[in-house]
């Protein structure tokens, strides 16, 4: 067996007096998908800076097809083939697609005379080679978030990739682009390429991966080989055996490996302990309905014709495929997007909410999708971001008080649970999860009568997912009624007391918690009958 493309042994990074990595040892084999999973914080975001030569590691060997390498920059890791997809990704928007592949590729030199013909053709055969049917004149700007990412793979390519790494990828994609990825990945492993996999959806890295390595608290506490469904190994074989044979040193594991790790026993690998409230069962039994919604539309955002209830103490999962209207059924009840048509009463109390402003006065309060460009600022500290929503409240006229300010924070801090060093701490500088609770903690200050919650624990670990569980049972149990919008089919299934699905802009069917699976709330949004 030929010598791992990439292997570190022992590596060890530290920030000062904070040790990011403590003797942290992994390898990347030829033909072969390696999931890196952990906690936020566990020191995944340091390896992969050492891997791609941003930092150079205190100690330990980090080898390339078997050699050592003393000092691996950026451009040394370019040159080895090592290539980095990640969630966003780094193009020119205002350059074409055969612009942006030539920047990677060509080195610059002022004399160098320009083949456009060559440039054209040879975007063409990297595009071809991702299954990419677009123009190579198209602007950047002008693509999706997947076409994107298969330019970014192209160019990768292109550059002699031979090590991609790719962080969170399917994190904007929609469930068809996703599978569209997967597809791609498989041919890229089957070619011999090793691919470095990150995200913290593991049903992902049982669907794509061969093996997993899991970081926590900077050190690396196992490496293990995925335990995949007899149904996911025949589709692998079928689809490899359709592209090309395996690499000699491809490591398909058996469904029967005995050391092969399951979803259970890497939840417990990543956060030191058993994780068996993930979804914790409901606190209470709702009451009687407190927030109705007859008839509700808006020609702008293509909603019609939208009734459902929420109960007091009531979490309402609203699922549906991407483009059903889910989100923007969300901004017509916080007022970002007004409805045209159609009723929305709360406690009793007919509503008018023509902007947000409205719909905070009325009680209702909504924490978005994309927390980083609209949950919270991330350059504004934790305490002005909890308070942000009611300083007339915390500084009537003209007077300051600062001790009440720092009372209520204080007080979210501790109840949420919410990890930073002080309230003075810049928002951005804590994890994905905590961030979350900040801007969670930022409405339930408003004392609202109706949350909203739009993806609430989107790309937090698996750790913070059970304690932002926790946290919405617990105002459930406290009589708040709760809309929670989620693209992960478990969550509205370990969460919800009832489920509402949309389809075309409008609720198809509404579902109690014992009568709902997998398979009746796929259907529905499907529109195939239940």
């Amino acid at each position: 067996m030929t010598s791992p493309l990439l292997r570190l042994t022992n590596v060890t990074k530290s920030f000062g007096a904070v040790r990011a990595l403590r003797e942290v040892s992994f390898e990347l084999l030829a033909g072969e998908v390696h999931a890196l999973v952990g906690e936020n914080g566990a020191g995944k975001s340091t390896l992969i800076k050492i891997i791609t030569g941003a930092l150079q590691p205190d100690s330990g060997k980090i080898e390339i097809d078997g050699i050592p390498v003393s000092h691996l920059s950026p451009a040394s890791a370019h040159a080895a083939g090592i290539a980095a997809i990640y969630q966003q990704p780094a193009l020119f928007p205002d350059l074409s697609i055969t612009e942006n592949i030539a920047l990677a590729l060509e080195s610059p030199s002022a004399t160098r005379l320009v083949r456009w013909r060559e440039r054209r053709n040879r975007a063409v055969e990297l595009l071809k080679r991702v299954g990419a049917d677009i123009a190579p004149e198209a602007q950047v700007r002008e693509l999706s978030m997947p076409q994107q990412q298969l330019v970014e793979i192209a160019r990768a390519l292109g550059a002699g990739g031979r090590m991609l790494l790719m962080d969170e990828p399917t994190a904007s994609l929609t469930s068809r682009d996703v599978e569209l990825l997967f597809a791609l990945v498989r041919e890229l492993r089957v070619r011999g390429v090793g691919i470095i996999y990150i995200s913290h959806r593991l049903a992902e890295v049982f669907q794509i991966a061969d093996r997993v390595t899991v970081l926590r608290d900077g050190e690396s506490v196992g490496t293990r080989s995925v335990r995949r469904s007899v149904e996911a190994l025949n589709r692998l074989t079928v689809e490899s055996a359709e592209i090309a044979r395996p690499p000699r040193d491809a490591t398909i594991p058996s469904s029967n490996d005995s050391t092969a790790v399951s979803e259970s026993q890497l939840i417990q690998l990543m956060v030191g302990r058993e994780v068996s409230t993930i979804f914790p069962p409901p606190e209470n039994v709702p009451g009687k309905p407190v927030v109705s919604v007859r008839d509700l539309g808006c020609r702008g955002s293509a909603i019609h014709e939208v009734n459902f209830e929420i109960r007091e103490g009531e979490i309402l999962g609203l699922a549906g495929l991407v483009g059903a209207g889910r989100t923007e059924l969300a901004c017509i009840l916080f007022g970002i997007t007004p409805a045209d048509s159609g009723v929305i009463e709360l406690r009793g109390n007919a509503l008018s909410i023509q902007s947000p402003g409205a719909a905070i006065d009325a009680g209702i309060a909504y924490v978005p999708e994309d927390r980083r460009r609209h949950g919270v600022i991330l350059e504004m500290s934790v305490s002005a971001n909890i308070t942000m929503g009611i300083l007339s409240r915390l500084f009537p006229g003209t007077w300051m008080r600062p001790a009440a300010e720092r009372a209520l924070v204080s007080d979210y801090i501790h109840d949420l649970e919410i990890k930073a060093p002080s309230p003075d701490t810049r928002a951005g500088n804590l994890s994905g999860g905590n961030q979350q609770k900040v801007a969670l903690a930022r409405w339930l200050a408003t004392q609202p009568k109706l949350l909203i919650l739009d993806e609430p624990t989107q790309g937090v670990d698996v750790g913070a997912k059970a304690e932002i569980h926790k946290l919405i049972r617990s105002l459930a149990a406290q009589g708040l009624p709760v809309l929670m919008i989620s693209s992960e089919l478990p969550e509205i299934l370990g969460m919800s007391d009832r489920i509402a699905i949309m389809r075309g802009g409008t609720i198809t069917a509404v579902l109690e918690r014992k009568d709902a699976d997998g398979h009746t709330v796929m259907a529905a949004a499907l529109g195939q009958r239940t």
